[in-house]
């Protein structure tokens, strides 16, 4: 079998951060993966936290998704190409890349109609019992590793995959030209569909949040207005978006955010909170308003890659916290332990 590799020696083997039970992380010596058939060895060079990462951490579960033996977390991870398996031609060594994290079958109904994001049988980093990025290295098929222009740094392709969610709600509520929008939740997926909606054309978007210092943040990266919510009833202010991306995952942002719309207003549901909502049915039926949620993304890295190269996404400006990959406890801990906190990076090789 041949493989082609870069000047530099691969190691044998490489350090991996292991949740074995809620709460508990270990640093392992792990085997580097080999490139299989059209696949390519990713030197991983910086991995974003994501609530997801921190729910199986602190709970060892989402939904049915249950941790039943060690699993490596980390699903936003971007690099460089170091090796080539059997038949991989689409990249050379030394190509930085953005890692799509699922991998689907390609053969089902879903795939076949392009919805690959709702596969029965995608392989998912950090979704159990397969593992994700929070280590050296990954193997990937050559298709799920974008190729990034080097300006954007690692950090900057790690982060297109929560950017990749801001597009997809972005596509999904059909947001264009002259579109009044309105956020709810200020975290980092808020702050990245607040931008998007801005590079779809979006001539308002309003914010709404309970933390000051991400309002703040959000005004920065384009928000017409924001609403602090821990005073201000969104009824209060009058405003009546066209589109409501709603990424609290609060059942009272979404149910406010509902009530908000207008006539034919477009609800997408982003934010993963409890199982249930309210649901203003009234206001929904008279107004004739669209509901729907999104799950992950599809065909959306060209775009966030052009989004961010271009400058009109800054992706850098959500990094508040950076780490090594032996504080990969610290950083999944990062949100609650600081109120400033908005995404917190593990950079593995330089930890």
């Amino acid at each position: 079998m041949t493989l082609s590799t870069s000047s530099e020696t691969l190691p044998e083997t490489m350090r991996a951060a292991v949740l074995l039970a809620p709460k508990q992380l270990e640093i392992q010596e792990r085997p580097v993966p080999w490139p299989g058939p059209g696949q390519v060895l990713v030197r991983v060079e910086a991995v974003g936290v994501c609530g997801s990462d921190v729910h199986y951490y602190e709970h060892g579960r989402i939904g049915d998704f249950v941790v039943r033996s060690p699993m490596v977390l980390g699903h936003e991870p971007g690099g460089t190409v170091v090796a080539l398996g059997p038949g991989a031609a689409r990249h050379t060594i030394g190509q930085p890349v953005s890692i799509e994290p699922g991998v689907p079958c390609g053969r089902c109904a879903q795939c076949r109609q392009g919805r690959y994001n709702l596969c029965p049988d995608v392989s998912f980093y950090a979704t159990p019992p397969v593992d994700g990025a929070l280590c050296e290295y990954v193997a990937v098929d050559e298709d799920f590793a974008h190729p990034v222009p080097e300006s954007l740094g690692a950090e900057g392709a790690a982060l297109l995959e929560p950017l990749s969610v801001g597009v997809w709600a972005s596509r999904k509520a059909r947001i264009a030209p002259g579109s009044r929008v309105l956020v709810t939740g200020a975290g980092p997926i808020g702050l990245v569909a607040l931008q998007s909606a801005r590079a779809f054309g979006a001539s308002e978007v309003v914010v709404t949040d309970v933390a000051p210092q991400r309002l703040a943040v959000a005004r920065e990266l384009g928000a017409t207005a924001t609403v602090d919510a821990r005073t201000t009833r969104l009824a209060d202010t009058g405003y009546e978006p066209d589109v409501l991306l709603e990424c609290s995952g609060a059942p009272a942002a979404a149910e406010e955010g509902l009530r908000a719309l207008g006539r034919a207003g477009r609800a997408v549901l982003v934010g993963m909170g409890g199982d249930t909502i309210p649901l203003p049915l009234a206001h929904v039926q008279n107004f004739e308003i669209e509901v729907t949620g999104t799950f992950r993304y599809a065909n959306t890295w060209p775009t966030a890659i052009a989004l961010a190269a271009s400058g009109e996404v800054d992706l850098g400006r959500l990094v508040t916290h950076r780490y090594g990959l032996e504080d990969s406890g610290v950083a999944l801990t990062a949100g609650a332990a600081d109120p400033a906190a908005i995404k917190a990076v593990v950079r593995p090789r330089t930890g």
